[in-house]
């Protein structure tokens, strides 16, 4: 089994994926040590083409690939596609691979488990066993072996037979439509664009004064900057623990780091803590304007508690019959929301969702229909005037 390593190699490659109206895509990754992660190995596979692509091979172009990847006739099949949409995200100037279908979201819709591994969709679907040795294969290092490299293409042909099985069920079951809303998150370019001063919102809240909020969204965006700059793990740069020491001193100077518990000593005097300084004095010179709007959520009633159990029964009751992982219906502060405001803004209240779920749920609240033991089962039932 050979890699494809140049650009004229692929070009032909992509051409013959072309034919087919689906591709089923993989990758292999390295980001331990790094911040972008580091796109080792692309597998790919149609109905009779099956390809493994180098990206690491001196002068090869992937520009036959992505354009491949943004071709809206051929559908693209991953399993947990986030990470490896992120990867062509950056790597394709803001690609995003369209048509797309997720195998691990189609396997919520069919009632396999919320959060399905591959090899266990596999297992469930195919009746295979996937050989686990290769997992933790340094992708980086070259050359691969033939085991290494049969094993990342088993990857896509066993994606490229699942594909028309999982659609089938779903047509079976009328639920195409039920994967729209997910694949929409899964393709929208906000999902993957990495705003430093958008960091704060991975962290923690301690306090909500406008002076130390500021403080943390500074230190936050200083540290996305760093990491996305020198291609590091954010936790290298610095800990979380040590961005809300600094959140709460708001140091424009050396002095104000020394002595700070999480902070590495000598930091102080280093180039990237002068970057820091400087970002601070001018966030400090109008903390206001520069923190975060965050409201506080409002805690909910003290009174839904019953109500939030009854809908948890009720909840759980329609995954069953639907036969879906009940979180593609609603989740749990979904269900808060909802017992505090029947109109609550929440997906349970809108498209598919609400047909199933949402409305029964409202007329449950409202004494219209209950729930019963029936042979052992709960059943819902109307209540009569």
């Amino acid at each position: 089994m050979t890699m494809i390593t140049t650009t004229a190699e692929l070009s032909r490659a992509c051409d013959a994926l072309l034919q087919s109206d689906f591709v089923a895509v993989d990758t292999e990754f390295m980001r331990e040590t790094v911040y972008w992660p580091a796109l080792c190995l692309i597998q790919a596979a149609g109905h009779d083409t099956e390809i493994i692509i180098d990206p690491l091979a001196e002068g090869l172009d992937l520009e036959p690939f992505w354009e491949l990847m943004a071709d809206d006739r051929v559908m693209k099949v991953f399993h947990a596609a986030r990470q490896d949409l992120e990867i062509f995200f950056h790597q394709g100037e803001g690609l995003i691979p369209a048509p797309l279908f997720d195998t691990q979201v189609g396997a919520m819709a069919l009632g396999l488990g919320d959060s399905i591994a591959y090899d266990g969709l596999v297992r469930a679907l195919l009746k295979r066993s996937i050989d686990k040795g290769p997992r933790f294969t340094d992708w980086s290092r070259r050359p691969l072996s033939d085991k290494q490299l049969k094993y990342a293409m088993a990857d896509v042909t066993h994606l490229r037979d699942l594909y028309p099985i999982m659609r089938e069920k779903l047509d079976r079951k009328g639920r195409e439509d039920w994967l729209a809303e997910e694949m929409g998150i899964l393709t929208r370019p906000a999902t993957y664009e990495l705003n430093p001063e958008d960091a704060w919102r991975r962290l923690k809240l301690r306090k909500m004064t406008p002076q130390w909020l500021a403080g943390l969204r500074c230190a936050a965006a200083w540290r996305e900057r760093e990491a996305q700059t020198r291609d590091m793990p954010r936790q290298r740069v610095m800990k979380d623990d040590a961005l809300y020491e600094i959140a709460a001193t708001a140091p424009t100077e050396a002095s104000q780091l020394q002595g700070l518990r999480a902070v590495p000593k000598g930091f102080e005097r280093s180039r990237p803590a002068e970057r820091l300084y400087e970002a601070m004095r001018a966030v400090m010179a109008d903390p206001e304007s520069y923190a975060p709007k965050v409201e506080k959520p409002a805690p909910p009633p003290s009174n839904v508690g019953p109500t939030v159990e009854l809908l948890k029964v009720y909840l759980k009751l329609v995954a069953e019959e639907a036969g879906v992982a009940t979180r593609l219906i609603a989740t749990v502060p979904d269900l808060e929301k909802l017992a505090a405001d029947p109109k609550a803004d929440i997906p349970a209240n809108t498209g598919w969702r609400r047909e199933v779920f949402g409305e029964p749920a409202v007329r449950l609240m409202q004494g219209e229909i209950a729930l019963a033991l029936k042979d052992g089962r709960v059943v819902m039932q109307d209540v009569k005037s």
